[in-house]
């Protein structure tokens, strides 16, 4: 298996520029020249920038999102926006036909969008205008499937969408089933927004009442309607009934929607009820954000030997201009609604995160479910983090902070007091360019053009599997890959019969407490969210899955999914018989 020709099949059919339907890219550097040229233009001297960039890019140390990567310094109207939430819905049939053009509109441009269908109406209520039945969230969630069915957004990517829906609407059952059918809403992730009081109903027994307009998430055209009763039904009830479908589809999802809005660096100016396809970006209405992932395995020095480390000098100079590449991304960019270019020139959120964390620890000896591989994640993340927040602090210096800056309210963010105290200082004396800075995405198809290294924070999935790719043309292809890690193990052995060291440990053999550790390990090092799949054992309970969702929620997460191999889910990467939730066409770059 050649990892390099693998890296080649992924930048032809996703990233190599093409005019009129032929190669204008023969190489990848030409690639890396045009991106570092588009994010430079925004900067008072583009050449030098344009020099720093390309070094930032050569040899895969930072992997910019794909939009990024598909569309920077084209004369296309495209985005470089990986993420998107739609603008809150309106309960009409004006206001729900508008939602649906303008989630068109986006996913035709290159975004992957989130729609918080919690605004509308239940099934069976009758309509002001017409008296008529409406026929609910669930039933207008089919009509934006076949949308994103229907459209390609750029090249060989599909359309995304994450769907949510507040556990205290009328519908709530139909949403958590929605996905049973083989092949129902195949263009949605699915997230249950969780309230701290619908935990706390479901850890003391209690009645649950499903009213509209939602008490979580008040979104409703009449936003001073008092909530309607419409019934109650135990909590747990519906608890057992997430766990049940996750258990079985993989999905939904849970989104932990208090501890979202608690933990949001803006609670002050704004509310959130949707996340990105993947999870990792919690957005408001027509909120925008763009992805890069520091590669971690390209920061290791000396691999699988006694004296291997991460070398930080290299990964903070790394993740300093990084930091300023997506932020003149904001600039340099299109957006398809002028909604979402004022959300993010407002608020100038980035995602910055990381990605080949697993094969990382493996080079530097350190298993994945230990306490040693968890304190070296954290490690990094941290140097990530506080290095991110010193650039955005000399970047306001320089460009000016982000326009939503209210300095009191901003330093009273959970995450932002938990900083060091010299950034809080930094801060309050000048500013910040971005409201936030870091994120980390399942970056699978990035880590494939980096040869296949493990995806975001999540184990290794197999060191040997086969993925299907979809190629320029839109037809999946099938490739052998092999873990990076283990690439790279077997020509340092040279071939020979040495025993493999247990530090591979993949996600199918790993408890899912390993899984969730790690994710609730780095969470503190994250100002938006971590997208993760938690493996369980395919002889996991509808008990097991409902325990590590509610694991999650005291563990301080934003949000989490499930993974049981043989769930009924979309089949794009395997290994054996074992399948994975996180779809390239779902995916968030």
């Amino acid at each position: 298996m050649d990892t390099l020709n693998l890296s080649r099949a992924v930048w032809f059919s996703k990233y190599c520029h093409r005019a009129a339907g032929k190669r204008a890219e023969d190489h990848i550097g030409a690639t890396w020249r045009r991106v570092a040229q588009a994010a430079a233009v925004v900067e008072g001297h583009p050449e030098i920038w344009a020099h720093e960039f390309e070094a930032l890019l050569a040899d895969f140390k930072f992997l910019p999102g794909g939009r990024i990567l598909a569309g920077a310094g084209l004369d296309r109207q495209v985005t470089l926006f990986n993420c998107f939430v739609a603008g809150t819905l309106q309960d009409s049939i004006e206001g729900i036909l508008q939602g649906l053009k303008e989630t068109a509109i986006t996913m035709q441009q290159g975004g992957g969008v989130g729609i918080d269908f919690s605004p509308l109406r239940p099934s069976g209520t009758a309509t002001i205008r017409t008296g008529s039945a409406a026929s609910g969230p669930v039933s207008f969630m089919h009509i934006w499937d076949t949308l994103c069915s229907t459209l390609l957004s750029t090249t060989a990517r599909r359309g995304a969408m994450m769907g949510t829906l507040a556990c205290d609407h009328p519908d709530i059952e139909s949403f958590v089933s929605a996905k049973k059918a083989t092949g129902a809403l195949s263009n949605f992730n699915l997230s249950v927004l969780i309230s701290d009081q619908f935990m706390a109903a479901v850890r003391n027994g209690e009645p649950w009442p499903l009213v509209f307009p939602s008490r979580i998430v008040n979104k409703s055209a009449d936003a001073d309607a008092e909530p309607r009763c419409f019934r109650e039904i135990a909590a747990r009830d519906l608890w057992r009934s997430i766990a049940e479908t996750a258990h079985s589809s993989a999905e939904p999802g849970v989104l932990f929607v208090d501890t979202v809005n608690r933990n949001n660096n803006l609670r002050y100016c704004e509310s959130i009820s949707a996340t990105n396809p993947c999870g990792e970006i919690p957005l408001p209405p027509y909120g925008a954000c763009n992805l890069g992932s520091i590669n971690l395995p390209a920061f290791v020095r000396n691999p699988f030997r006694p004296d291997s480390c991460i070398d930080l000098d290299r990964l903070r100079g790394v993740t300093s201009v990084a930091v300023r590449f997506l932020d003149n991304i904001i600039d340099a960019s299109r957006f398809p609604l002028p909604q979402q270019a004022e959300r993010a020139r407002q608020t100038r959120r980035i995602g910055l995160g990381v990605t080949g964390l697993a094969d990382a620890l493996v080079m530097l000896g350190l298993h994945y479910s230990s306490e040693n591989g968890r304190r070296l994640a954290v490690s990094a993340m941290e140097n990530i983090r506080n290095t991110a927040y010193e650039t955005s602090i000399e970047l306001a210096a320089e460009k000016g902070g982000f326009p939503c800056f209210e300095k009191s309210a901003y330093l009273e963010s959970p995450f932002i007091r938990q900083l060091p105290s010299s950034i809080r200082s930094a801060i309050a004396s000048q500013g910040i360019r971005n409201s936030h800075l870091l994120s980390i995405a399942p970056a699978g198809t990035i880590s494939l053009l980096a040869g296949n290294v493990s995806s975001g924070i999540e184990p290794i999935f197999a060191l040997d599997a086969t993925r299907a790719i979809r190629d320029a043309d839109g037809d999946l292809q099938e490739h052998l890959v092999r873990d990076f890690a283990y690439a790279q193990w077997q020509q340092l052995t040279d071939g020979t019969d040495r025993q493999l060291p247990d530090v591979f440990e993949t996600a199918a053999t790993l408890p899912a407490t390993a899984h969730l550790a790690m994710q609730a390990s780095l969470q503190p090092c994250v100002d938006n969210a971590i997208s993760k799949t938690i493996t369980v054992a395919e002889n996991a309970t509808v008990d097991d899955v409902a325990a590590i969702y509610a694991d999650a929620f005291e563990a301080g997460v934003k949000g989490c999914t499930v993974f049981r191999p043989g769930a009924t889910v979309g089949q794009v990467l395997r290994a054996q018989a074992d399948t994975h939730c996180c779809n390239l066409d779902r995916e968030a770059d």
